[in-house]
């Protein structure tokens, strides 16, 4: 049996991952373990931890950090303290390899961990372009792993520019669109009965969080955008954000709202339940990369706002207003809802991803010669 350990840090990246992890779990010569740490760990973001626990996944070891404050410097120590709880984590299981997804901070210790430990590491969705502090921890996430699985052929390019052997690039797709339709499947007519919301009032679902150059501005930011929905006569579902630098902020302007009619306030959705709003939502708003990488399945409009998705990959459904501005932001909305949704086309979409990725674990060569790693050029 080979090996293989995930590590997460949020609903987010477990909530990608789930088919893909199922796929590794119940795949007769590969065994599943998680390594488990940030917010699923912490009451105030919904103890997603119970979800992968529910979902019969192992949880073998759990790594507690300190979320308070969240900032810069919160965020920087948790990446040391991350490091030194995988440490441990990946010597007490001794996987045959670590698996990564994305950009964020629990991502990069793991990858650090991994190689100073001489065990493999295979990172998904390298190779992409995003904003802020997020694109270079990406990139420095596929400079110390020794596979990867890219979403799209034009990030796979992108990591043999950057020097990665071509031969160890493989595109899979985007693991969280695996049965994203059919996951889908709680109609808008109940969501919105459940929200306290009317179904027949245009509904948008709201995902914004922090950026970690622009923390100060962060709560001001919310509020502005709160104000332009609700100057539409937009219903509005809102997620709570996540726990980087300016969280506070984003979560005190939303809260501030959460007696509001006509605004709903959710600090964790179950996978069926997001998944179902991205698909029957008007429109979707904010900055997360789900509008970016998954509502295009489902058509459905997206406001991207700011910086913090960068020159990303965009399907047609998105339509971006790089600065905060009340009036371009109205502007956006009511084109939104006069265009309506656009056909189901996804740039990161390929069948059987989970299965693809599933087959690579168990496939791939991961003996010594793999960690010998150099730039290709």
């Amino acid at each position: 049996m080979r090996k293989v350990c995930y590590v997460s840090g949020t609903r987010a990246d477990y909530g990608l991952m789930a088919s893909t992890l199922h796929a590794i779990h119940v795949h007769p010569r590969l065994e599943l373990s998680v390594v488990v740490t940030g917010m699923h760990l912490i009451e105030q973001f919904g103890s997603t931890v119970n979800e992968i626990v529910s979902a019969g996944l192992t949880v073998a070891a759990q790594v507690h950090v300190d979320m308070d404050p969240p900032s810069g410097a919160t965020m920087a120590r948790n990446i040391g303290r991350m490091l030194d709880g995988f440490v441990d984590a990946f010597e007490s299981i001794r996987p045959d390899v670590v698996l990564l997804l994305g950009d964020r901070g629990e991502m990069l210790a793991g990858a650090l961990a991994a190689i100073h430990l001489n065990i493999p590491v295979v990172h998904i969705h390298g190779g992409e372009r995003s904003g802020t502090v997020d694109e270079p921890v990406r990139h420095a996430i596929s400079k110390l792993s020794h596979y990867h699985f890219t979403a799209t052929e034009q990030a796979a390019e992108r990591l043999v520019r950057m020097g990665e052997l071509a031969e160890h690039v493989l595109v899979t797709g985007a693991p969280g669109l695996d049965g994203l339709e059919s996951l889908a499947s709680i109609p808008r007519a109940r969501l919105a009965a459940d929200a306290g919301l009317h179904s027949e009032v245009p509904i948008a679902l709201f995902v914004y969080h922090p950026v970690l150059q622009e923390a100060a501005s962060a709560g001001q930011d919310t509020e502005q955008l709160l104000d332009a929905l609700c100057a539409q006569g937009m219903q509005i579902v809102a997620l709570m954000p996540n726990s980087d630098a300016g969280s506070d902020a984003v979560r005190a302007a939303l809260a501030r709202r959460s007696g509001d009619a006509g605004i709903f306030l959710a600090t964790h959705f179950p996978r069926e339940r997001f998944v179902s709003w991205m698909a029957c939502a008007d429109l979707i708003i904010g900055n997360s990369s789900s509008g970016i990488i998954e509502a295009g399945s489902f058509g459905t409009p997206v406001i991207n706002i700011g910086s913090r998705q960068g020159p990303r990959e965009r399907n047609a459904n998105v339509r971006d207003v790089p600065e905060l501005e009340a009036t371009a932001v109205i502007e956006a909305v009511q084109e939104a809802l006069s265009h309506g949704r656009f056909p189901k086309q996804n740039v990161y979409a390929m069948n059987g991803t989970a299965a693809r990725i599933a087959g690579l674990l168990d496939t791939l060569n991961f003996d010594k010669s793999v960690l010998a790693k150099t730039n290709a050029y």
